[in-house]
């Protein structure tokens, strides 16, 4: 089993509430509970919802095993953490699983010999940057469960797990549908004159798969039909206060066009912090009750 910073098994990271022990990531509303992966049975169950999603519903193209196996499965699910949504009113086998995010640590990275990003961007100027980083990944959401709540959670889920590790920096590929750049001109042209990462963390499309994001001028940009043209993934880190790197990437095996998004995660944490506080209060005033 991996070991967080501090040595301990995840499992066995105690809280700092008396007569309290739980996990790294736990968070619950009603039916649905957000924590990380922690059988092979739990990553089976992601990698199943990836299939599904990826593959059965937006036309990746699977590989002949992945296919037979039904799973979507690479070498970087070996070395990583696994953030799950769970309903629990659907039982508590691989039905629960209604949504999934892959997290990649720079320890986990070493030993998988680098990011998964890597393939498609020369992420140098991250890598680069003091402190802890983080690679989000594989983020899939069953289609019934891509309301306000189940999104909120996983977020939650995020930040709790950013809160933890003093994450400095979150970064990942993050896609919009096809492979044809030109009716994505408005989304990539916005983006760049609006969102383009600083110098100091600006990553770049590897050259013999760059694709450049300038498809319009400026001032032919309609920010409106731009900003509802983007997925709802991306305009939530840009709610985060995101950046993207320079260049997009054509990745034919899930039919998308992707983007390279950062995200300096000040205020991920910060406001995770003031929700942890509360949660601690309303956890110590329990507590007191059952003394």
């Amino acid at each position: 089993m991996r070991r967080n910073l501090q040595g301990e098994s995840p499992l066995a990271v105690k809280s700092s509430m008396p007569g309290f022990e739980g996990r790294i990531v736990d968070i619950r509303s009603g039916p649905l509970q957000v924590r990380l992966a922690e059988t092979p049975a739990d990553i089976d169950a992601a990698q199943a919802l990836r299939f599904r999603i990826f593959y059965e519903t937006l036309g990746a193209q699977a590989l002949p095993e992945m296919t037979r196996r039904r799973r979507d499965v690479d070498r970087f699910d070996q070395d990583c953490d696994h953030l799950l949504v769970l309903d629990h009113s659907r039982g508590g086998g691989a039905d629960a699983v209604v949504g999934t995010y892959r997290l990649i640590r720079r320890e986990n990275a070493a030993r998988l010999g680098g990011f998964y990003s890597a393939n498609e961007f020369d992420i140098g100027p991250l890598v680069s940057q003091p402190g802890e980083i983080l690679e989000l990944g594989r983020s899939c959401v069953d289609p019934a469960y891509r309301q306000r709540p189940t999104m909120q959670l996983l977020w939650s889920g995020i930040a709790a797990y950013v809160f933890y590790y003093e994450i400095a920096l979150m970064f990942g590929c993050a896609s919009l549908p096809g492979t044809d750049p030109d009716p994505l001109a408005a989304p990539l042209s916005y983006l760049y004159y609006h969102h383009l990462a600083p110098a100091a963390l600006r990553v770049r499309a590897l050259a013999e798969r760059y694709v450049d994001m300038r498809r319009l001028d400026p001032d032919r940009i309609d920010t409106a039909r731009a900003l509802s043209a983007l997925p709802p993934l991306i305009k939530g880190y840009l709610r985060l206060g995101g950046f993207v790197g320079d260049g997009a990437v054509i990745d034919r095996q899930f039919n998308t066009t992707d983007v390279c998004i950062l995200v300096k995660t000040d205020l991920v944490t910060e406001k995770y912090s003031r929700h942890y506080e509360r949660q601690s209060m309303d956890d110590m005033s329990k507590w007191a009750r059952r003394r």
